[in-house]
This record gives C-alpha cells, sequence and structure tokens, in this order.
C-alpha cells in the first residue's frame, strides 16, 4: 500500500489495527468498506486480499481470494508483481481447507515461483516458510516412505534446545522450495555444522549420515 492518501488504503490500515486489538467484527467492516470505496482493480485488489481474511465458510474465504486474484491480474503491471507468492499461497490455503489439494499444490508451486519478487525482509522470510510447508504438506504419496535424516537430526536438536546448531540448519531447511538451490543450500549448512565438531557423538554421527544420504542423490 503505498499511497496513504488513498481512502481504501486508510480504511484497510485502520482495520488491520481493529485485528491486532481483536475487534474482528469491526475489522471486517472497515475492509468492506474499502472495498466498496475501491475505484479501480488495484484498490479492489488490496480490499479483497483483507476481506479474504474475515469470511465464515471457506467457500467464501476462496471466493475473495479468486477475487483479489483476478484483480491483481487486471491490473498487470509492477504495483501487484511482488503480491503474487502471498496470493496464490492464500488461494493454495482455501484450497487445501475445501480438500482440494491438486489445485492447493498448484498454487503453492506457483507461489513458489514468485517469491524472489517480494523486497526481501522477514515478510519475504514467513511467505517462504508457510510455502515451503505447504509444498511438503501437498506432495504427492510416495510409493516408499524415504527417510529424512536432516528432520531427525532437528527433532535431536530441538530435544536439546541447541540453538546455534538450530540458527544454521532450521531457516534453509523450513524455507526449502525443492529448488536445485535451496537444497544445497541445506548440504552447504549440515556441511558446515560438520566441520565445527561441536555435537555430541551421537548428533555428530546423525549429521554424518545426513550429509551422506545427501550427496548420493
Amino acid at each position: 500500500m503505498t499511497d496513504p492518501q488513498n481512502i481504501v488504503v486508510q480504511l484497510c490500515v485502520q482495520g488491520m489495527q481493529a485485528e491486532t486489538e481483536g475487534r474482528d467484527a469491526r475489522a471486517r467492516d472497515l475492509f468492506l468498506q474499502a472495498w466498496e470505496a475501491a475505484e479501480d482493480d488495484y484498490d479492489a485488489c488490496i480490499a479483497a486480499h483483507y476481506l479474504a481474511r474475515h469470511q465464515p465458510t471457506p467457500q467464501e474465504t476462496l471466493h475473495w481470494n479468486q477475487e483479489c486474484l483476478n484483480r491483481a491480474d487486471k491490473v498487470g503491471d509492477d504495483r501487484v508483481r511482488g503480491f503474487y507468492a502471498s496470493l496464490h499461497g492464500n488461494m493454495a490455503r482455501a484450497h487445501r481447507d475445501l480438500g482440494q489439494i491438486d489445485q492447493a499444490r498448484e498454487h503453492f508451486e506457483s507461489a513458489a515461483k514468485h517469491i524472489d519478487d517480494v523486497p526481501a525482509g522477514p515478510h519475504q522470510q514467513w511467505l517462504r516458510y508457510r510455502i515451503a510447508a505447504g509444498l511438503r504438506a501437498t506432495a504427492p504419496a510416495a510409493p516408499q516412505q524415504h527417510e529424512d535424516p536432516v528432520g531427525e537430526l532437528l527433532t535431536k536438536l530441538c530435544a536439546r534446545t541447541d540453538l546455534e546448531a538450530l540458527s544454521l540448519l532450521l531457516p534453509t531447511y523450513m524455507g526449502s522450495l525443492g529448488t536445485p538451490e535451496d537444497e544445497e543450500s541445506i548440504t552447504t549448512a549440515l556441511r558446515m555444522l560438520h566441520a565445527e565438531r561441536r555435537l555430541p557423538n551421537e548428533e555428530q554421527a546423525a549429521l554424518s549420515h545426513a550429509i551422506k544420504v545427501r550427496s548420493a542423490v
């Protein structure tokens, strides 16, 4: 939202403030006012995004997320370029809530393709985590479940509250969108931790195993 004088922006800011105060009914009313005040597709896109967060049923949530995406497509310029990762992520979660897993995965995949259009920072990182989680949750079932040595290692580190090791491994693991670059980042983090040789023997062995498994892929 770039123009603080825009009435739609003002109403949405007020709506977000109401959300933080736990006044959801007031927030929904303000977002509806923003929708009714919208004079172009860009304003309507913004208002629909917030309205989607305050719908009583998954079907209505999907409707408003679809409206938001449609309006962004109609705008079609750089003003909405950074929106698409979030918009497709919202569409994906709405489809998943309706049990429409194939459609959900398609939107999670589209969201992943647009993540680099989001400005770097906490918002982008959180979007990446949520998209990665969605991709994992909607992945096709494999005939045989493969082991996840990195996940097993992380479980051990969590149990021991090793915050230093977790701060190195968790961001790359939780934020992986499955690209070769993301997978290599995980392996690099594992190797960095391995070089420190600071873990207890059992965890150091699990770390070596994780590197070996990933190197064999």
